[in-house]
């Protein structure tokens, strides 16, 4: 039997070369919903995987039909200061604290245990593809980045941010070769694009 209240985290821009990690919490109470959210509900699966028009459309979708929702972000100065596992753990811990999904509540992660978050939880592998909380979760965080990294595009022009939105991309590896790194850029990361860069 499914529990009323279902919290899901997820977060977006671990693997990304520049910009923001954040990470979302969306709490869902199923007796609350909407036939047409429940419709919208359950064409979620992990935003990867979806094409932006569809992300652009699921992203209202899931404001409506949530009954509460967290975003937690965090910058890649903060992320060189504090490793990117170690901020991505925080990030997700905060974001499903500050829900506050309450006891009654399945609250749910994606991939990660979150050892010292106070909101008992449950991991799930893959979650984004099978549980609609943590997909739900995923659409915000992944919107909500590339949404950013789209705003402040022109203030950091070459580097191609308005496209790849911060991702390991062919153009984005020629552009830090060729011009080098803006201060959206993660210094702490052992990639290849960085490999032939004076980053000290």
């Amino acid at each position: 039997m499914q529990s009323r209240f279902v919290a899901g985290t997820d977060e977006a821009g671990r693997g990304c070369l520049a910009g923001p990690l954040v990470a979302a919490a969306v709490l869902i109470d199923y007796e609350r919903l909407s036939h047409s959210d429940r419709r919208a509900l359950s064409g979620l699966h992990d935003s990867k995987q979806m094409t932006e028009q569809r992300r652009l459309e699921m992203f209202p979708c899931v404001l409506r039909a949530a009954e509460r929702v967290s975003v937690v972000v965090r910058s890649a100065a903060g992320i060189d200061r504090r490793g990117l596992h170690v901020t991505n753990i925080e990030a997700l811990s905060l974001a499903l604290e500050r829900l506050a999904p309450g006891e009654e509540a399945i609250c749910l992660v994606d991939g990660f245990r979150l050892p010292r978050c106070a909101v008992p939880h449950r991991r799930v592998v893959k979650g984004d593809a099978t549980s609609a909380a943590i997909a739900a979760a995923s659409v915000v965080a992944k919107v909500t980045r590339d949404r950013y990294m789209r705003a402040v595009a022109p203030r950091h022009p070459g580097w191609g941010f308005e496209e790849h939105v911060g991702y390991s991309t062919p153009e984005h590896r020629q552009a830090i070769e060729e011009i080098g790194i803006s201060p959206l850029h993660r210094r702490s990361f052992q990639s290849v694009a960085y490999s032939q860069l004076e980053l000290s």
